[in-house]
């Protein structure tokens, strides 16, 4: 019966944690990225994966090529090689405000976030 009792007690101490504070925040996303890491290893180890053909990231490209330089349209193109490093270029330049890049200036940052 005590073990119970200490086990409930410890879930409503970690519920209250989760629920009202942030002291769980910073270890719940740096799990989350190691998981999205993992997944992301597991998924290069099972070799062959489908390529699929976006036709709006195929469009978008026509469309801001007109725009960029040499240099940022090259790196857009290694943004577009995969879906893990679209998601990893929305997460780092799209999701966090005030982020600049080094290649993209500004406002073509501005662009390809808009339309990712």
């Amino acid at each position: 019966m005590r073990g119970w009792i200490i086990l409930a007690l410890i879930a409503v101490g970690l519920y209250y944690l989760y629920t009202e504070t942030d002291k769980l925040d910073e270890p719940i996303a740096e799990t989350q990225m190691v998981l999205k890491k993992i997944e992301r290893k597991l998924d290069s180890l099972t070799g062959t994966q489908i390529i699929r053909v976006d036709g709006r990231l195929q469009k978008l490209k026509a469309e801001i090529g007109q725009r960029l330089t040499a240099a940022e349209l090259s790196e857009f193109d290694a943004v577009l090689t995969d879906k893990n490093s679209v998601m990893d270029f929305k997460e780092n330049y799209c999701e966090k405000s005030g982020v600049s890049h080094p290649v993209f200036d500004k406002e073509n940052l501005l662009f390809i976030c808009d339309n990712l």
